[in-house]
This record gives structure tokens, C-alpha cells and sequence, in this order.
């Protein structure tokens, strides 16, 4: 039960009870990140629905909002770092570590958070529209397998928690949710598409930044998220 509060803790802003943790405790929360996937799926199908009940473009609206405020924005905040550190890093590699070190948002980042934005805005929109909003805790959930994976296949950026998480993440802890993810994909076939999209994520992040990160878990799934949702406005 510990390592289920400790996800929740941390992938969302929740308010639950503070639990005694060791960093042992911590790493091994990463395995129930899809579950918190799904707790952050539902509050965002609440807020499409609720703001769908008067038009679809106000669900979008609650929809996005629903989406940062219950994450925190923290895969926003790791999308713009990931973003600033890769553009700066095409012309300077060693500068990658330094941009990821860095507080404050630059050029790339606001751009591509501003795209993202839009781009769950317009897709959540289609989904209210054509009744679909019922997708979205399926679609949170497949897409925290990510990190899953990409801490077992790539080597840690730095020391730290992405070190810990890739002691405590096991491969039958990733079959256990593919299993999950494949039954969901029986209802939902646009979720298959997150297998490619896991997968290919993991390549750039080493050509790109040279291992995974805090930031680079939170673009991931970013990139996932809006990826499945494009998926099944395409499918559907």
C-alpha cells in the first residue's frame, strides 16, 4: 500500500496522507505509475464531461485544466526542459546537462509546452465531441508504462532518483502492465499505439540527451499522452 500512496504523491497533487518512506520505498513506486495513470485519466474524463454538458469546447477547456492541475503540470514542466536541453544541445551537446539544470524555461520550451497545450485542447475537443472522453483514464494509464521501460533500457542521466528508480523497476512489473494494457487495447485499439511510441521514445532520448531523466520521463509521457489521443481521434 506504502509504494501506491507514494505514486500517487507523485504523480499527482492529491491530498493524501504522508506515509515513512526510505528511498527503497520511493524507487518502487515507479511500478504503480500506470495506476496513478488512471486516477489522473479519470479527474480529466470528469472535467471533459462536466464541461461538455454545455459545449464540447468548454469540456476541452476543463479538460486541459483538469489535466495540469491534478499532475501539477510537472510532464509540462519536463516537456520544456527536454525541449530547451535538446535545442540546445543540436548545436552543443555538452550543453545538455547544463540546460537540464537549469530553473528557468527558454524559447524551445514555451513554444513546445504552448503546442501541447494546444494540441490536447483540439483532440479533447474531438473526443468530447464524439463521446470518447470515456478513453481518458486508459489512455493515462498505458501512457506511465513508459517509464517503466525507459528505465530498465536506458542508462540514468545522473545519479539519483532515476538511478534508484531503475534498481526498484523489474521487466515482469512492465509485462504485468502490458497484460493490463492489452486487454484495454481489446476496447480501445488506439492504445496499441502506444507500444511504438514507448519504444521509439527511448532511442531519441539517447541520441538526443544521452540517457533518462526526471524531465525526460515527464516529456515522455507527455508525448505518449497526446500521441494515443491523436490515435483515436484518427481510428474512431
Amino acid at each position: 500500500m506504502k509504494p501506491v500512496i507514494l505514486a500517487l504523491q507523485f504523480m499527482t497533487r492529491l491530498p493524501l496522507p504522508q506515509v515513512r518512506a526510505d528511498a527503497a520505498d520511493f524507487a518502487a513506486a515507479m511500478r504503480w505509475f500506470p495506476l496513478a495513470g488512471l486516477v489522473v485519466g479519470a479527474a480529466v474524463w470528469a472535467g471533459v464531461w462536466l464541461g461538455a454538458l454545455t459545449d464540447p469546447w468548454v469540456g476541452a477547456l476543463l479538460g486541459v485544466g483538469a489535466w495540469a492541475a491534478i499532475t501539477g503540470a510537472l510532464h509540462l514542466d519536463g516537456l520544456g526542459d527536454v525541449a530547451d536541453a535538446a535545442g540546445a544541445g543540436h548545436r552543443d551537446p555538452g550543453r545538455v546537462s547544463e540546460v537540464l539544470a537549469d530553473p528557468h524555461i527558454g524559447s524551445f520550451g514555451v513554444v513546445v509546452i504552448a503546442l501541447q497545450i494546444a494540441a490536447k485542447l483540439v483532440l479533447l475537443f474531438l473526443l468530447a465531441q464524439r463521446d470518447g472522453d470515456w478513453v481518458l483514464p486508459a489512455i493515462a494509464c498505458a501512457a506511465r508504462i513508459g517509464p517503466l521501460v525507459w528505465t530498465l533500457i536506458l542508462p540514468p542521466l545522473h545519479e539519483g532518483l532515476g538511478s534508484r528508480f531503475a534498481a526498484a523497476t523489474r521487466w515482469r512489473d512492465v509485462a504485468i502492465w502490458a497484460v493490463l494494457g492489452a486487454i484495454m487495447a481489446c476496447f480501445v485499439p488506439a492504445l496499441a499505439m502506444a507500444v511504438p511510441v514507448i519504444w521509439l521514445w527511448g532511442p531519441w532520448v539517447r541520441s538526443r540527451l544521452g540517457g533518462i531523466s526526471g524531465d525526460s520521463h515527464g516529456a515522455g509521457i507527455e508525448t505518449t499522452e497526446t500521441a494515443l489521443l491523436l490515435a483515436w481521434v484518427t481510428l474512431s
